[in-house]
Protein backbone atom coordinates (compact mmCIF):
# COMPACT_ATOMS: atom_id res chain seq x y z
CA UNK A 1 0.00 0.00 0.00
CA UNK A 2 2.98 2.70 0.84
CA UNK A 3 4.45 1.52 -2.32
CA UNK A 4 1.59 2.24 -4.29
CA UNK A 5 0.77 5.73 -2.51
CA UNK A 6 4.31 6.68 -3.29
CA UNK A 7 4.26 5.34 -6.86
CA UNK A 8 0.96 6.66 -7.58
CA UNK A 9 1.27 10.48 -7.57
CA UNK A 10 4.01 10.36 -9.12
CA UNK A 11 2.70 8.79 -11.91
CA UNK A 12 -0.46 10.42 -12.02
CA UNK A 13 2.28 13.73 -12.51
CA UNK A 14 3.91 12.10 -15.06
CA UNK A 15 1.26 10.93 -17.00
CA UNK A 16 0.21 14.37 -16.93
CA UNK A 17 3.24 16.19 -17.71
CA UNK A 18 4.95 13.84 -20.11
CA UNK A 19 2.99 10.88 -21.48
CA UNK A 20 0.56 12.88 -23.06
CA UNK A 21 3.42 14.56 -25.29
CA UNK A 22 5.44 12.96 -28.15
CA UNK A 23 8.62 13.09 -26.67
CA UNK A 24 7.07 10.35 -23.62
CA UNK A 25 4.48 8.59 -25.55
CA UNK A 26 6.50 5.66 -25.32
CA UNK A 27 6.45 6.20 -21.53
CA UNK A 28 3.62 3.61 -20.67
CA UNK A 29 4.74 1.39 -23.34
CA UNK A 30 8.03 1.03 -21.21
CA UNK A 31 6.06 1.11 -17.64
CA UNK A 32 4.09 -2.31 -18.69
CA UNK A 33 6.90 -4.13 -20.40
CA UNK A 34 9.05 -3.25 -17.78
CA UNK A 35 6.99 -4.15 -14.69
CA UNK A 36 6.15 -7.69 -16.37
CA UNK A 37 9.64 -8.25 -16.80
CA UNK A 38 10.59 -7.10 -13.01
CA UNK A 39 7.99 -9.34 -12.02
CA UNK A 40 9.27 -12.09 -14.63
CA UNK A 41 12.91 -11.99 -13.22
CA UNK A 42 11.97 -11.84 -9.55
CA UNK A 43 9.81 -15.06 -9.75
CA UNK A 44 13.83 -15.98 -11.10
CA UNK A 45 16.09 -13.90 -8.41
CA UNK A 46 17.43 -15.94 -5.84
CA UNK A 47 16.19 -15.55 -2.62
CA UNK A 48 18.70 -13.65 0.16
CA UNK A 49 18.41 -10.63 2.80
CA UNK A 50 19.86 -7.35 1.99
CA UNK A 51 20.73 -4.36 4.46
CA UNK A 52 18.42 -2.32 6.01
CA UNK A 53 20.94 0.59 7.31
CA UNK A 54 22.35 0.75 3.90
CA UNK A 55 18.78 0.81 2.24
CA UNK A 56 17.34 3.63 4.92
CA UNK A 57 20.17 5.47 4.70
CA UNK A 58 20.16 6.09 1.10
CA UNK A 59 16.12 6.17 1.13
CA UNK A 60 16.54 9.67 3.00
CA UNK A 61 18.28 11.81 0.55
CA UNK A 62 16.35 10.41 -2.32
CA UNK A 63 13.17 10.80 -0.27
CA UNK A 64 14.17 14.44 -0.11
CA UNK A 65 14.45 14.72 -4.03
CA UNK A 66 11.15 13.26 -4.69
CA UNK A 67 9.49 16.01 -2.15
CA UNK A 68 11.33 18.65 -3.80
CA UNK A 69 10.85 17.39 -7.48
CA UNK A 70 7.02 16.95 -6.72
CA UNK A 71 6.84 20.46 -4.67
CA UNK A 72 8.27 22.06 -7.85
CA UNK A 73 6.74 19.95 -10.95
CA UNK A 74 9.99 18.76 -12.01
CA UNK A 75 9.45 15.04 -13.87
CA UNK A 76 12.96 13.64 -14.25
CA UNK A 77 14.11 14.12 -11.31
CA UNK A 78 10.54 12.98 -9.34
CA UNK A 79 10.60 9.83 -11.63
CA UNK A 80 14.70 9.07 -11.20
CA UNK A 81 14.56 9.54 -7.22
CA UNK A 82 11.02 7.05 -6.95
CA UNK A 83 12.98 4.51 -9.10
CA UNK A 84 15.83 4.62 -7.04
CA UNK A 85 13.71 4.96 -3.61
CA UNK A 86 11.82 2.04 -4.92
CA UNK A 87 15.26 0.36 -5.78
CA UNK A 88 16.40 0.39 -2.53
CA UNK A 89 13.23 -1.09 -0.89
CA UNK A 90 14.08 -4.24 -3.36
CA UNK A 91 17.52 -4.21 -2.33
CA UNK A 92 16.56 -4.42 1.53
CA UNK A 93 13.66 -7.18 0.95
CA UNK A 94 15.99 -9.64 -1.12
CA UNK A 95 19.53 -8.78 -1.15
CA UNK A 96 22.20 -7.84 -3.81
CA UNK A 97 22.07 -11.05 -5.50
CA UNK A 98 18.73 -11.05 -6.39
CA UNK A 99 19.31 -6.99 -7.47
CA UNK A 100 21.77 -8.10 -9.61
CA UNK A 101 19.21 -10.17 -11.01
CA UNK A 102 17.08 -7.55 -11.75
CA UNK A 103 19.80 -5.10 -13.03
CA UNK A 104 17.49 -4.99 -16.73
CA UNK A 105 14.40 -4.49 -15.68
CA UNK A 106 15.19 -1.71 -13.03
CA UNK A 107 17.17 0.46 -15.67
CA UNK A 108 14.65 -0.53 -18.19
CA UNK A 109 12.40 0.99 -16.15
CA UNK A 110 14.46 4.66 -15.90
CA UNK A 111 13.39 4.98 -19.90
CA UNK A 112 9.90 5.34 -19.24
CA UNK A 113 10.64 9.34 -18.58
CA UNK A 114 12.82 10.85 -21.31
CA UNK A 115 15.13 13.60 -19.85
CA UNK A 116 14.57 16.99 -19.68
CA UNK A 117 15.25 19.15 -22.74
CA UNK A 118 18.25 20.65 -21.10
CA UNK A 119 19.94 17.49 -21.29
CA UNK A 120 19.42 16.56 -24.92
CA UNK A 121 19.37 20.11 -26.63
CA UNK A 122 23.01 19.29 -27.66
CA UNK A 123 21.98 16.14 -29.26
CA UNK A 124 18.58 17.84 -30.67
CA UNK A 125 20.65 20.46 -32.30
CA UNK A 126 23.22 18.05 -33.72
CA UNK A 127 20.58 16.00 -34.96
CA UNK A 128 18.15 19.22 -36.08
CA UNK A 129 21.11 20.20 -38.35
CA UNK A 130 21.95 16.96 -39.71
CA UNK A 131 18.50 15.80 -40.53
CA UNK A 132 18.02 19.29 -42.29
CA UNK A 133 21.07 19.41 -44.77
CA UNK A 134 21.38 15.22 -45.55
CA UNK A 135 17.25 15.60 -46.54
CA UNK A 136 17.92 18.31 -48.43
CA UNK A 137 21.28 17.32 -50.02
CA UNK A 138 19.27 14.02 -51.38
CA UNK A 139 16.54 15.85 -52.81
CA UNK A 140 18.60 18.34 -54.67
CA UNK A 141 20.78 15.68 -55.88
CA UNK A 142 17.69 13.82 -57.48
CA UNK A 143 16.65 17.25 -58.92
CA UNK A 144 14.24 18.79 -56.80
CA UNK A 145 14.06 22.36 -56.25
CA UNK A 146 14.71 22.66 -52.61
CA UNK A 147 17.22 24.80 -50.11
CA UNK A 148 17.65 25.41 -46.28
CA UNK A 149 18.06 28.36 -44.13
CA UNK A 150 19.02 27.26 -40.23
CA UNK A 151 15.66 24.30 -39.66
CA UNK A 152 14.03 25.99 -41.91
CA UNK A 153 13.51 24.02 -45.13
CA UNK A 154 11.99 25.02 -48.66
CA UNK A 155 10.56 22.55 -51.46
CA UNK A 156 8.91 24.29 -54.23
CA UNK A 157 6.83 27.41 -53.19
CA UNK A 158 6.09 25.61 -49.28
CA UNK A 159 8.19 26.38 -46.18
CA UNK A 160 8.77 23.55 -43.52
CA UNK A 161 10.06 24.21 -40.21
CA UNK A 162 12.58 21.26 -38.82
CA UNK A 163 10.92 21.67 -35.06
CA UNK A 164 13.04 20.02 -32.24
CA UNK A 165 10.29 17.12 -32.25
CA UNK A 166 11.61 15.54 -35.82
CA UNK A 167 15.23 15.68 -34.87
CA UNK A 168 14.59 12.46 -34.41
CA UNK A 169 15.32 12.33 -30.56
CA UNK A 170 11.45 11.13 -29.44
CA UNK A 171 12.05 7.93 -32.27
CA UNK A 172 15.57 7.45 -30.57
CA UNK A 173 14.44 7.09 -27.14
CA UNK A 174 11.75 5.01 -27.95
CA UNK A 175 13.17 2.50 -29.98
CA UNK A 176 16.59 2.36 -27.75
CA UNK A 177 13.97 1.41 -24.92
CA UNK A 178 12.10 -1.35 -27.19
CA UNK A 179 15.25 -2.32 -29.08
CA UNK A 180 16.62 -3.16 -25.84
CA UNK A 181 14.09 -5.17 -24.24
CA UNK A 182 13.85 -7.18 -27.68
CA UNK A 183 17.82 -7.43 -27.28
CA UNK A 184 17.60 -8.70 -23.36
CA UNK A 185 14.94 -11.12 -23.91
CA UNK A 186 16.56 -12.45 -27.21
CA UNK A 187 19.91 -12.91 -26.30
CA UNK A 188 20.68 -12.14 -22.64
CA UNK A 189 23.22 -14.79 -22.85
CA UNK A 190 25.16 -13.95 -24.90
CA UNK A 191 26.30 -10.15 -23.82
CA UNK A 192 29.13 -9.88 -26.68
CA UNK A 193 26.30 -10.08 -29.63
CA UNK A 194 23.96 -8.22 -27.56
CA UNK A 195 26.30 -5.41 -27.22
CA UNK A 196 26.79 -5.50 -30.81
CA UNK A 197 23.35 -5.67 -31.74
CA UNK A 198 22.77 -2.34 -29.14
CA UNK A 199 25.38 -0.49 -31.00
CA UNK A 200 22.86 -0.73 -34.38
CA UNK A 201 19.66 0.76 -32.40
CA UNK A 202 20.71 4.60 -32.30
CA UNK A 203 21.97 4.60 -36.24
CA UNK A 204 18.85 2.90 -37.04
CA UNK A 205 16.78 5.44 -35.72
CA UNK A 206 17.94 8.40 -37.06
CA UNK A 207 17.97 6.33 -40.58
CA UNK A 208 14.10 5.74 -39.72
CA UNK A 209 13.70 9.50 -39.00
CA UNK A 210 15.76 10.63 -42.25
CA UNK A 211 13.61 8.86 -44.09
CA UNK A 212 10.34 9.99 -42.42
CA UNK A 213 11.79 13.96 -43.37
CA UNK A 214 11.84 12.89 -47.06
CA UNK A 215 8.66 11.36 -46.85
CA UNK A 216 7.19 14.65 -45.47
CA UNK A 217 8.99 16.82 -48.26
CA UNK A 218 8.26 14.53 -51.19
CA UNK A 219 4.40 14.60 -49.83
CA UNK A 220 4.65 18.42 -49.41
CA UNK A 221 6.02 18.19 -53.13
CA UNK A 222 2.94 16.35 -54.27
CA UNK A 223 0.09 17.06 -52.67
CA UNK A 224 0.66 20.48 -50.47
CA UNK A 225 1.46 21.71 -47.38
CA UNK A 226 -1.93 21.41 -45.94
CA UNK A 227 -1.76 17.28 -46.48
CA UNK A 228 1.84 16.85 -45.22
CA UNK A 229 1.20 18.84 -42.11
CA UNK A 230 -2.23 17.22 -41.06
CA UNK A 231 -3.14 13.94 -40.05
CA UNK A 232 -0.47 12.44 -42.52
CA UNK A 233 2.78 14.12 -40.11
CA UNK A 234 1.77 11.76 -37.13
CA UNK A 235 1.30 8.77 -39.69
CA UNK A 236 4.72 9.14 -40.98
CA UNK A 237 6.27 8.46 -37.71
CA UNK A 238 4.31 5.86 -36.30
CA UNK A 239 5.04 3.74 -39.27
CA UNK A 240 9.08 5.00 -39.46
CA UNK A 241 9.12 3.59 -35.81
CA UNK A 242 7.32 0.18 -36.78
CA UNK A 243 9.98 0.15 -39.95
CA UNK A 244 13.05 1.12 -37.82
CA UNK A 245 11.90 -2.08 -35.29
CA UNK A 246 10.95 -4.32 -38.39
CA UNK A 247 14.81 -3.14 -39.63
CA UNK A 248 16.22 -4.18 -36.25
CA UNK A 249 14.54 -7.26 -36.62
CA UNK A 250 16.15 -7.99 -39.74
CA UNK A 251 19.50 -6.90 -39.23
CA UNK A 252 19.59 -9.58 -36.29
CA UNK A 253 18.49 -11.96 -38.60
CA UNK A 254 21.09 -10.83 -40.86
CA UNK A 255 23.64 -11.25 -38.50
CA UNK A 256 22.59 -15.01 -36.80
CA UNK A 257 26.08 -15.88 -38.73
CA UNK A 258 28.09 -13.43 -36.05
CA UNK A 259 25.95 -14.54 -33.35
CA UNK A 260 26.60 -18.59 -33.33
CA UNK A 261 30.58 -17.65 -34.35
CA UNK A 262 30.39 -15.94 -31.29
CA UNK A 263 28.85 -18.55 -29.37
CA UNK A 264 31.14 -21.36 -29.77
CA UNK A 265 34.06 -18.63 -29.16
Amino acid sequence: MAIAVFAGSALVMVARQTWSTSQGAHGPIVLLSGLWLLWREWLRAPAGRGDMRFAVGALLPLLAVYVLAMTVGAVWPLWISMALSLMSVLYAIAGMAAMRALWFPLLYLLWAVPPPSWVTAPLTDFLTDWLSTVSVDLLWMTGFDVARSGVDLYIDQYELRMADACAGLNSLFSLFAIGMFYIYLRHRADWRYAAILALVVPPVAVLANLARVLILMLMTHAMGDAVAQGFLHGTTGMLMFIVALIALMGIDAALSPLRRRLARA
